[in-house]
């Protein structure tokens, strides 16, 4: 312990000493008798007087700790020391959960590099949602997952989405609208007056005669919110079963094509940080699925036949 942290707080100086690592990590691993001083547990507030010998020996997150690993391929697009940065297909869950305990991305993550037991969520720092495939990032270690959360706290990181929606659309704009949980349905979100701030820029990739593809950009990073924006703005994603408000009305050479697709058309194509190691800019970027690019081959084809 330096001298001049006398008469600090144990988090305090914690703080100081370790800023690799975030204020309520290092609170937890106090409170789990993970940090010591002299030998002895402490608490986050007791002072300090300089001279004391820290002990910081960090545990796997108990979280963590009842996840079993299993051998699930991952598509993986970019890995070094710090980072992995995984092509998620549609369909895998992110996390063991209520009726998906196995079979998820955290357990093919814990079979490939068990080290990430130690830290928690197995590394991952940002969430798709199951049906939507594309590019995210997990962290290898907890220096590098204390860096990459505190730049999506800051907004830095890009994130870009295509996203196949009903309805035309003439031009590109910003939904800046807070969301919350559903105030009656809450196996939803909303646009909710006293939501969290949650900001999406779109611009206009592609048009069709009764549906458009868009380029969707976070902003913010709040659950299910482009899905949210976009249906707030009238324009639902294709096969999007949560936020589709009744049958929406297209020609007949679209109907079955855009009715019929089992997912909701949301794919995470373009994902630039810094590197928390380097501080390099790093940009990975994806080419659609197989599911969405066929989709799109055969609404082109459609409204380029003849009726």
């Amino acid at each position: 312990m330096p001298d001049d942290c006398g008469g600090m707080r144990f988090d305090q100086v914690l703080a100081k000493l370790l800023p690799e690592y975030s204020r309520s990590r290092l609170q937890e691993w106090i409170a789990a008798g993970q940090a010591s001083l002299d030998g002895a547990a402490a608490t986050a507030k007791q002072k300090v007087w300089g001279g004391e010998t820290i002990a910081v020996l960090p545990q796997a997150h108990p979280s963590e700790q009842l996840h079993q690993a299993e051998d699930i391929a991952l598509d993986i697009v970019y890995e070094d020391d710090a980072l992995l940065v995984i092509n998620k297909p549609a369909g895998l869950v992110m996390h063991p959960g209520s009726g998906n305990w196995e079979g998820t991305l955290l357990n093919a993550l814990l079979h490939y590099a068990p080290q990430l037991e130690g830290v928690p969520r197995a590394g991952i720092v940002h969430r798709l949602d199951k049906d939507t495939s594309g590019l995210l990032v997990v962290a290898k270690n907890l220096t590098a997952q204390t860096a990459l959360v505190r730049q999506l706290q800051a907004r830095s990181v890009k994130r870009e989405y295509l996203a196949l929606v009903w309805g035309q659309l003439r031009h590109g704009g910003k939904v800046d609208a807070p969301i919350a949980r559903h105030p009656t349905q809450r196996v939803k979100m909303a646009v909710v007056e006293d939501g969290k701030p949650a900001v999406t820029h779109y611009q206009i990739e592609e048009k069709f005669p009764d549906c458009t593809l868009l380029r969707c950009r976070l902003e913010t990073g709040r659950t299910h919110q482009i899905r949210v924006h976009l249906a707030y703005l009238g324009h639902p994603l294709v096969g999007d079963s949560v936020y589709l408000k009744g049958v929406q009305k297209c020609a007949p050479q679209l109907r079955d094509l855009l009715h019929r697709f089992p997912r909701q058309a949301l794919h995470a194509a373009c994902l630039a940080l810094e590197h928390p190691d380097s501080g390099e800019m790093m940009e990975w970027e994806t080419p659609l699925p197989q599911d969405m690019a066929q989709l799109l081959q055969q609404i082109r084809k459609a409204i380029n036949e003849p009726a």
